[in-house]
């Protein structure tokens, strides 16, 4: 077994160490691999100083410009398939997400049939702390709407905080992913649900950042809403597999 956390950053200095002492402090031999998208405040700096202590379980995957999460995660998916890792989690670098959280994310892949595993806050016992009515309001408003347009029986369709066996990202057409914002964790849940893979969800806690600003944005709101309507449109003409054809 070989689990690989991605972790996308920019300007994430406040967070980033405590976060990579967070996982590698959990019983299962996480890996951790960084996609920092060229933070100006050091980030990948204090990354690489941190490779000194971790050589062989810290990654760092730079790229120059910040041209979304989408594109961050699918870089990041790619380098993790190409060296093997069989289970690969995504997960915010700012603690919405709880590291001590992704044991049971794993195991819910690698020991009950789970292709997909989703942190979720909309199951029983999901919930979401210290976020404003707004951010209440435009989340699950959108995870409502998202299940109406497309028929996906996902609770929390915008999830970030995945679990991935390696199987469904080698099925997915990552190339055919083509939103890099909100949407983009819809897509992907779309693709694998679209491709008959095993979806689960697990009731998580999700809490608002303490440190650093937030990369919520209405422009990434508007991507998500109009993206709902454009994925399930071409759904009835493709599917995300690597054969084009339905």
């Amino acid at each position: 077994m070989s689990a690989l956390v991605i972790i996308p950053t920019y300007n994430e200095r406040e967070n980033i160490e405590a976060i990579i002492q967070a996982v590698f402090t959990l019983p299962d031999h996480f890996h951790i691999l960084i996609v920092d998208d060229g933070s100006p405040d050091g980030t990948g700096q204090i990354v690489k100083n941190l490779q000194q202590k971790y050589p062989d379980s810290l990654h760092l995957l730079e790229r120059t410009a910040k041209n979304g999460l989408g594109k961050a995660y699918i870089a990041g998916f790619y380098w993790g398939l190409d060296r093997n890792y069989n289970y690969l989690i995504e997960m915010d670098a700012d603690f919405s997400h709880n590291p001590s959280d992704l044991p049971r994310l794993l195991s819910e892949c690698r020991d009950k049939g789970a292709d997909v595993a989703i942190g979720s806050r909309y199951v029983k016992g999901g919930k979401v702390e210290n976020w404003p009515w707004e951010r209440h309001f435009y989340s699950r408003g959108g995870s409502v709407y998202t299940r109406i347009v497309t028929l996906m029986p996902v609770a929390d369709p915008t999830a970030g905080f995945v679990c991935w066996r390696r199987k469904v990202l080698e099925t997915i057409n990552l190339e055919k992913i083509r939103f890099v914002g909100y949407a983009f964790q819809i897509e992907m849940k779309f693709a694998a649900w679209e491709l008959n893979f095993n979806i689960h969800e697990v009731p998580i806690t999700f809490k608002d950042r303490v440190l650093g600003v937030s990369k919520m944005s209405l422009k990434i709101v508007q991507e998500g809403i109009l993206g709902v309507m454009q994925m399930r449109w071409r759904g009835f003409f493709y599917n995300y597999g690597h054969d084009t054809p339905k």
